[in-house]
């Protein structure tokens, strides 16, 4: 796929014509100074295309244009709010295809793992919001005698949504779609290493029928543009996925400005539990899968695995099989199942060209080394013994982060469940809870969802 004619500018305000802009027949916008800056493909380590980056001041016009949609968007009707989110949800379904053919060239995911599941998710994401509309509710009390107690759900009103580049599509509407169902008008900061399937989406917004103003995506780095959205007094929430150090700077940044109220989804280092009783087929199939799935790039990804001594050996066994099976290579070719990996400095690297790395085992990690208590966010996992629960536990909270545990079921899950601080994973009904560092943002439900998004 080429991008030589895709539309890499600012999206502002929905309007054809602005003031600053070179071509006029254009529905987005170069930045004030016509700086860009490069992205470059994983794939083949080339110049992909020239990026519009924008600075403070064009993060200000964003914001002036969310601030001027927010009041006529706040007061609509919540079935008019959700009429452009279901036909949004139907356009990112329509061009499945170019969205993930532009994500692929950016972070390189497999084409066909984006059609399958970054694009529908994507999709059923905005259309779940579209259907939950009316389910942003206040609540009543008459507990005091000649009073009647009511509180109401109101929106921030101006909302900064900073998105990450490992599943851009899936970030972006799970940023954008409860904030705008609730009435909020949003500015959205796609990654400067993935910022092309944001473009992509901002070229649908009008043609959804959202108003001007409502969604605007700017591009640019985390300095200038993402300290801008952080810093920014009109914004009066801000919501962020990525790293930890990026979290805490735009914590500072918020109390600093505004105080305005911060969201934040940061790194994982997942423990999964594997007791003696546990299917080793199934769980090594599973805990495989988790590091594998997107190279490894992805919060849930089971990094540490915690194995029973009794069954270690047959398990890494099962494991070295799997991955030796893995499917490296283009993105773009149906039989890919890892792309290329990043951030990552251990294991054999795969091939000569692009960001490629084959999948890597390290056993018996110190729980004090680097490795094991930071985010590597590649195809790298750890795979350590323990011999009691009790040590397994302690070991699995033994890092500031969590999110992934698995186990055969019974007692011992209920036991793990209450004391698994560091996070917990149940197979059987795929239901996930984070704590600490690891997931200070906490989706259960259309509540929780909307909880992130009102005042």
């Amino acid at each position: 796929m080429s991008v030589r004619d895709f539309e890499t500018k600012l999206f502002i305000n929905n309007e054809v014509y602005f003031h600053y802009m070179i071509h006029t027949s254009k529905l987005f916008c170069p930045r004030k100074s016509g700086k860009t800056f490069p992205l470059y493909s994983p794939v083949a380590d080339k110049e992909t295309c020239q990026v519009h980056e924008a600075l403070a001041e064009d993060v200000d016009l964003a914001v002036q244009a969310a601030q001027k949609a927010f009041p006529e968007w706040s007061n609509t009707d919540a079935f008019q709010r959700a009429l452009p989110m279901a036909k949004f949800a139907q356009l990112i379904l329509r061009d499945v295809q170019e969205l993930a053919e532009l994500d692929a060239l950016a972070m390189g995911k497999p084409v066909e793992l984006l059609k399958k599941m970054d694009v529908p998710a994507a999709a059923s994401i905005f259309s779940y919001y579209a259907g939950a509309a009316y389910h942003v509710l206040g609540e009543s009390s008459l507990n005091n005698a000649n009073f009647l107690n009511v509180s109401v759900r109101q929106p921030y009103g101006v909302v900064g949504l900073i998105i990450p580049w490992n599943v851009s599509l899936i970030m972006f509407a799970m940023k954008v779609a409860p904030a705008v169902i609730c009435g909020n008008a949003v500015v959205v900061k796609a990654s400067e290493k993935a910022p092309l399937s944001s473009l992509k989406l901002a070229s649908l917004i009008r043609e959804a029928g959202f108003p001007p103003g409502v969604i605007n995506v700017v591009n640019g780095y985390g300095t200038p543009t993402g300290q801008a959205i952080a810093e920014h007094m009109k914004i009066r929430k801000i919501a962020f996925t990525g790293s930890v150090g990026t979290g805490r700077k735009i914590m500072r940044m918020a109390a600093d400005s505004n105080l305005k109220n911060v969201t934040l989804e940061l790194g994982g280092k997942s423990p999964a539990i594997i007791f003696e009783d546990a299917d080793i087929r199934q769980a090594a199939r599973s805990t495989h899968y988790s590091i594998n799935h997107n190279s490894g790039q992805h919060c849930q990804a089971n990094s540490r695995v915690l194995v029973h001594e009794s069954i270690a050996e047959e398990y890494l066994s099962e494991l070295k099989s799997l991955m030796s099976r893995v499917s490296l290579g283009d993105p773009f070719f149906k039989s890919t199942f890892q792309g290329y990996g990043t951030l990552v400095h251990v294991g054999k690297r795969h091939g000569v060209n692009g960001a490629f790395i084959e999948p890597t085992i390290f056993v018996n990690v110190p729980n004090s080394s680097p490795i094991y208590q930071e985010e590597v966010f590649g195809p790298v996992v750890i795979v350590n013994t323990f011999t009691s629960e009790e040590d397994a536990l302690a070991e699995a909270n033994s890092t500031d982060f969590g999110l992934f545990f698995w186990c055969r079921g019974g007692e011992l899950l209920g036991a793990v469940a209450r004391v698994g601080y560091a996070g917990w994973w149940l197979e059987t009904i795929r239901s996930w809870q984070g704590t600490g560092n690891a997931w200070v943002e906490q989706f259960h439900g259309v509540e929780d969802h909307f909880s992130e998004v009102w005042g």
